[in-house]
């Protein structure tokens, strides 16, 4: 009978506690009504008979989304979308009296209305470009404009992977290819400026070089470096003819 009575009472008050973990909120709810007190990480306490605790993430999360996004010249790009947004904690008693527990389809269904209004201001290849984070940008702003006041908050706007229609990819890679080739022609083409401008600074040095050396070879000099030579044959062991006019030597082996 003790062990009975013992049984009930942990089965009681197991029943009447709950743990609200790191990263949630808890509420009660008594009779229906929510308490406006926020409970988070601890053990609540409540009476199982007409209350129970009402818990929600307010960890930053994540909302996938898959669907066809409307352009400025009217085709549709297929886009996987991710939607990173957390609830403001001072706000849960509003969201869940508002909202209920189901609140991500209200976040999916801004997102719909604002990626259509933005998107169509933009063409199908701004998608596929740098201009990628701008149209992020802008369907984060006007989210955050519809779910601010709500306690939402909309922390970026990803857009994982963008299809475009199969002869608008290709026309784009043909127009990037040709790009490319055009700025790899302009770099060989600058590269054969600067080697040829290169070669006639060359030559220009070596001619102004033979000008320089021919005008200062006079008579005297050339005498000079004559006699020079003559000393220096002089001072070498192996044997060889010299044949000279008296001005330059003329060495035979």
């Amino acid at each position: 009978m003790k062990t009975i009575l013992v049984s009930m009472c942990a089965a009681a008050f197991f029943s009447s506690c709950v743990i609200v973990k790191p990263g949630e909120a808890g509420l009660k709810q008594r009779l229906g009504k929510l308490s406006d007190r926020i409970y988070t990480q601890g053990p609540v306490f409540f009476n199982p008979f007409t209350t129970k605790v009402v818990k929600t993430s307010i960890q930053t999360r994540n909302l996938e989304l898959s669907l066809n996004l409307p352009s400025k010249e009217g085709l549709s790009i297929t886009s996987q979308i991710s939607i990173l947004y957390k609830l403001e904690q001072k706000d849960v008693v509003s969201i869940v009296n508002n909202l209920g527990l189901n609140y991500e389809g209200i976040i999916a269904n801004v997102f719909r209305s604002a990626s259509a209004d933005v998107c169509s201001q933009y063409f199908a290849k701004d998608m596929h470009s740098g201009k990628r984070s701008e149209i992020e940008l802008d369907i984060q702003k006007k989210m955050a404009s519809n779910l601010v006041d709500k306690g939402i908050y909309i922390e970026s706007v990803l857009m994982k992977s963008i299809q475009l229609p199969e002869g608008l990819s290709k026309s784009i890679e043909n127009k990037l290819r040709a790009e490319q080739d055009a700025m790899r022609m302009e770099f060989v083409l600058q590269q054969e400026k600067f080697e040829a401008e290169r070669k006639i600074i060359e030559a220009k040095g070596e001619r102004d070089a033979q000008k320089i050396l021919s005008e200062g070879l006079s008579d005297e000099i050339i005498k000079l470096r004559s006699i020079e030579a003559f000393n220096e044959l002089s001072k070498s062991q192996n044997t060889k003819i010299i044949v000279t006019d008296g001005k330059t030597p003329f060495l035979i082996n």
